[in-house]
C-alpha cells in the first residue's frame, strides 16, 4: 500500500486473482493497458503502479474477454479464490 486507501493496480489485479503471478499482472498492464474510472474520470493507463481505490472501476481485456469490475476492497494479501471474489463486483458488459 502506498497511500491510505490506495493500492498499485498490478498488485490489486493479482490479489483479486485475475492473474496467477504479479509479474503476469504487471506485464499485462504494460502490454495491453487498463481503463480506470475514478470519481467519474476515465483514463487509460499502461502503468502497473497506477493507484486504485475502493469505488474505482477497472476494465481490461484478457483471453478474448472484457472484464469490468468495481473495486470493493483492496485486500491485505493474495488469499484463496473465495476471499479474492470479495474484492470486486462484476459489472454488466456495455452494449
Amino acid at each position: 500500500m502506498t497511500d491510505a486507501g490506495t493500492l498499485r493496480l498490478d498488485v490489486w489485479l493479482w490479489r483479486a486473482r485475475f492473474f496467477k503471478t504479479r509479474a503476469l499482472s504487471t506485464g499485462h498492464v504494460r502490454g495491453h493497458g487498463v481503463r480506470l474510472s475514478h470519481l467519474g474520470q476515465i483514463r487509460r493507463t499502461d502503468k502497473p503502479g497506477a493507484l486504485v481505490a475502493v469505488g474505482d472501476v477497472v476494465t481490461f481485456g484478457k483471453a478474448g474477454r472484457i472484464y469490468s469490475v468495481e473495486v470493493l476492497d483492496l485486500g491485505e494479501r493474495r488469499g484463496p479464490a473465495d476471499e479474492a471474489r470479495t474484492l470486486y463486483r462484476a459489472l454488466e458488459a456495455e452494449p
